[in-house]
């Protein structure tokens, strides 16, 4: 490193060069399970139509209307109620950034179970906001003593329910969440539901909001398109009271949906029908994968309400590596928190790709 490079560092914060940066896996030449996608492309017919109308776009302007467009198909689609604010990300991920901005407040505190989604956290720690972690279970659910305890005691501005969980994948309990919703309502806190992976759940909190309004006056439902099949795309959207949406919006950088993801997510919105049977298709394969997977001996499949689930094993690090080896490409999350020691998160893949992973992991837990 130069003396250049050394002064200009200096000016960099120094827990930013402490960090590593989000690691992608290689996948090429692999069956890709590691991401939580959706599995399928457009049929041919579709490809055909959604490559039509995005050259037809005008990319040298910056995006309109259609923005707007875009935003009521996303409340027909959700079922928002009608004097909620809804607002758009470029992903999950910016939403979450912007939520942390608008509560940079001295003292300011984010709080969210765990295992959960790694990016409650960075997103405090690098708008210096504190986070407090609360570990779930060992089954994976809500300790709802710790969490109303926590609460209590750190009062923080947002707490993050992921509903399913990432990793775990599962829907945690109706009751405990209605009450950590009232303990935030007392201070003023907001609770985020984050339903990444509502396509392939059983449960939505907008259920709730729409029965109880005022018990979840306090309340953020957020979701992305990317589980929905437009990973690509980068597309996520925040709903809920307007004062609230309305004040994190005005963080929103201008113009942050191009005017292709716009299109690509109104055309995905019109042709839901394929989508709804890629969904229920990938549901279908994920109870064929867990029954299979349990039972094989030494491994041990847990219920999942997403599009990926756990397996826990004796030596996931070594399963893990010949698997790579095998071509079939999975997530090792042992090192990501205690609860998850050797325990491997796969994402369900197509028909073939699921016989392929269910060959080769048998062939590794046999070493």
């Amino acid at each position: 490193m130069t003396t250049l490079q050394s002064n200009i560092l200096s000016h960099i914060r120094q827990d930013v060069q402490s960090m590593h940066a989000y690691a992608i896996q290689d996948s090429v030449g692999m069956v890709k399970l590691d991401a939580m996608e959706n599995p399928y492309t457009l049929p041919p017919g579709l490809q055909a139509q959604l490559g039509e109308r995005l050259g037809k776009l005008a990319i040298n302007r910056y995006p309109g209307a259609r923005v707007e467009d875009l935003k009521t198909a996303l409340r027909q689609y959700a079922q928002v109620p009608t004097d909620y604010g809804l607002m758009l990300g470029n992903g999950s991920d910016e939403l979450i950034s912007l939520l942390a901005m608008a509560c940079d407040v001295p003292g300011g505190k984010i709080l969210a179970p765990l295992p959960g989604f790694v990016m409650y956290a960075m997103s405090a720690q690098l708008q210096g906001l504190q986070f407090i972690g609360v570990p779930l279970t060992a089954d994976f659910e809500l300790d709802e003593t710790a969490m109303l305890a926590a609460i209590d005691k750190e009062k923080p501005a947002i707490t993050y329910i992921a509903y399913p969980n990432n990793p775990t994948a599962n829907l945690w309990d109706e009751g405990v969440i209605k009450k950590i919703i009232a303990a935030c309502a007392q201070y003023g806190g907001m609770v985020v539901m984050d339903e990444a992976y509502q396509p392939f759940s059983s449960q939505s909190w907008i259920t709730q909001i729409h029965a109880a309004p005022e018990a979840n006056a306090n309340v953020l439902l957020m979701r992305t398109l990317s589980k929905f099949g437009l990973a690509g795309v980068r597309l996520g959207y925040m709903t809920g009271p307007a004062a609230l949406i309305n004040e994190i919006d005005k963080l929103r950088p201008p113009y942050n949906i191009s005017v292709l993801n716009c299109e690509c997510a109104l055309f995905a919105l019109e042709n839901k029908e394929e989508f709804s049977r890629q969904a229920q298709e990938i549901i279908a394969q994920r109870a064929m994968l867990l029954e299979a997977i349990g039972r094989m001996p030494g491994a041990q499949a847990i219920k999942s309400d997403a599009n990926m689930f756990l397996v826990r094993m004796a030596d996931a690090a070594r399963v893990f590596a010949q698997l790579k080896q095998r071509g079939v490409l999975v997530k090792n999350v042992s090192a990501m928190h205690p609860l998850l020691a050797n325990t491997l998160r796969i994402s369900v893949g197509t028909p073939a790709e699921n016989q392929l992973l269910l060959a080769a992991l048998q062939a590794s837990l046999r070493g």
